[in-house]
C-alpha cells in the first residue's frame, strides 16, 4: 500500500471501526534511519491498534529500526517480504527476499530480540520460478522457527520480471488452499490470509479456515465496505454504523487541524475520494472535488458542498 495508508488515511479508516488493525504503508529502514522520523512514523493515538510495515534486508538495521518504531508506540512491527515493485527490488528487499528465506529468518530473529511487541512477516506463496509447495513450506517453517508471531500471506505468487505491481495483484492465480494447508500444518501459529478479498462475507468464509484476514486495496477504494465490520466480524452490537455524512463530520476537526498547519486539501483528499463509491451521484462527488479542491485556500467547505450534491 505504498503511497496509500499514511497517517491521514489510517485516521480516516479508523472512523469506520474500533477493532481492525491498521497498517502503515511500507517504510524502508534507510528512510527511518536517515530521514524525518516524525513525518514517517508519527500517528494519532486514535489509530491504535496500529502496525508499522518495514522494508529492509539487513538484520542489524532492522533491529535498530524496530526499536525506534516500538519507542514511537506502534502495536506491531511487520516485515514486508511480498511487495514486488521495482523500487523495492532495486533496494534488494520486498518480494525478492523470498529467494533468501534464511536471511529473512535472521532478520526476524534480530527484530524479535530487539523489541517486546509482536513481529509479523508478510509474504507471497512464491516468486518467479521459485513457486513450489515445498519452497513455500520451507520458507514458512524457517520464519516460525525464528520466532515470528504471525504470518500474513498474500495468496498468489509474484512475477518480479514481466509484470507490474498492479498486474501482480490480479494476474497470478489465487492459491487460498495453500494458505489453508499452511494453517493445518502449523496449527499453533497465527496465519492471516490476504489477496483478492472484497467483501465481509468472504472474510467470514476465510475465518473458518485461518486466524485473520488482511484487506488492502478494497477498503482503500471503497471504505464504506467497513461500515458493518465491527458487528459482522467482531460481534460488536454497539448500535448502527455511522452514515457517510457522519463519518465526514467526525473527520473534519482532524482535517482542519492539518489545514491550519498549511497542508493542502489535496494531500488528504485522495484518501476519502472513495467514500461514495458505487452510490447514486457518486460521480458528482468525485467531479466536484477534482474541480474545486485545487483552488488556493480550498478547505472543508469544498467537501461539504460535494457531499451535498451527492446526498441531495
Amino acid at each position: 500500500m505504498l503511497d496509500c495508508t499514511d497517517r491521514h488515511a489510517r485516521y480516516f479508516l479508523r472512523l469506520f471501526s474500533k477493532h481492525i488493525v491498521l497498517y502503515s504503508e511500507m517504510i524502508t529502514t534507510q528512510a527511518i534511519l536517515h530521514g524525518d522520523r516524525d513525518y514517517l512514523l508519527g500517528f494519532d493515538d486514535s489509530e491504535h491498534p496500529v502496525a508499522v510495515q518495514l522494508g529492509g534486508s539487513d538484520p542489524a538495521q532492522l533491529a535498530e529500526v524496530a526499536r525506534i518504531c516500538a519507542d514511537y508506540g506502534y502495536d506491531e512491527i511487520n516485515l514486508n517480504v511480498g511487495c514486488p515493485s521495482d523500487r523495492v527490488q532495486s533496494g534488494a528487499f520486498g518480494a525478492c527476499l523470498m529467494a533468501q528465506p534464511e536471511q529473512v529468518a535472521e532478520c526476524v530473529q534480530a527484530m524479535k530480540a530487539a523489541v517486546n511487541i509482536p513481529l509479523t512477516v508478510k509474504y507471497r506463496t512464491g516468486i518467479d520460478d521459485q513457486d513450489t509447495w515445498d519452497e513455500l513450506l520451507h520458507f514458512t517453517r524457517l520464519q516460525i522457527d525464528a520466532g515470528v508471531d504471525a504470518l500474513i500471506i498474500h495468496a498468489r505468487k509474484a512475477w518480479l520480471n514481466g509484470l507490474s505491481p498492479k498486474q501482480n495483484r490480479d494476474i497470478p492465480p489465487l492459491q487460498y488452499d495453500w494458505v489453508y494447508e499452511l494453517k493445518r500444518q502449523f496449527s499453533s501459529s497465527e496465519i492471516i490470509i490476504n489477496g483478492g478479498i472484497r467483501t465481509l462475507q468472504e472474510c467470514q468464509q476465510h475465518l473458518q479456515r485461518v486466524d485473520g484476514v488482511m484487506l488492502g486495496r478494497e477498503p482503500y477504494a471503497n471504505p464504506a465496505m467497513l461500515f458493518d465490520v465491527d458487528s459482522v466480524l467482531f460481534g460488536d452490537a454497539a448500535g448502527a454504523p455511522p452514515e457517510r455524512g457522519e463519518i465526514l463530520r467526525r473527520f473534519y476537526p482532524y482535517l482542519q487541524s492539518w489545514l491550519d498547519r498549511g497542508m493542502p486539501l489535496t494531500h488528504i483528499l485522495r484518501h476519502i475520494i472513495g467514500l461514495y463509491h458505487g452510490q447514486p451521484n457518486g460521480r458528482l462527488w468525485r467531479r466536484y472535488l477534482s474541480e474545486q479542491a485545487f483552488r488556493k485556500g480550498a478547505g472543508i467547505e469544498v467537501i461539504e458542498q460535494a457531499a451535498r450534491q451527492v446526498e441531495g
